[in-house]
């Protein structure tokens, strides 16, 4: 599947819209990740277990707007976003929505 932030692909003429996908992640930090990280705070420096939290729930929402746009037979998501919200002081959502096209 295509997945571009832009509203068109060289080469490429959209066909039809089908309409708005989206998928989301709402992940909560591990209290042992937590301790790390506020040593990490201390002295300063990557803080890795975030991170990987991070990293991890990107590719889930993606997989998930990637896998409704398929549902919709689509071929590919063009002007894709991504959000970030934090929901309680312990865990965040990331969410990316796009608009799935055909192709002529």
């Amino acid at each position: 599947m295509l997945v571009v932030t832009t509203e068109t692909v060289p080469g490429r003429e959209i066909g039809e819209a089908l309409g708005l996908v989206r998928g989301s992640t709402v992940r909560a930090k591990h209290i042992g990740s937590d301790i790390v990280a506020s040593l990490r705070n201390l002295v300063g420096g990557e803080v890795k277990e975030y991170g990987a939290l991070l990293a991890g729930s990107r590719e889930q929402a993606l997989d998930r707007m990637i896998a409704e746009a398929q549902a919709l037979g689509a071929d590919a998501v063009v002007c894709t976003r991504m959000q970030t919200s934090t929901i309680t002081e312990k865990a965040s959502e990331v969410a990316f929505y796009g608009t799935a096209v055909t192709f002529r």
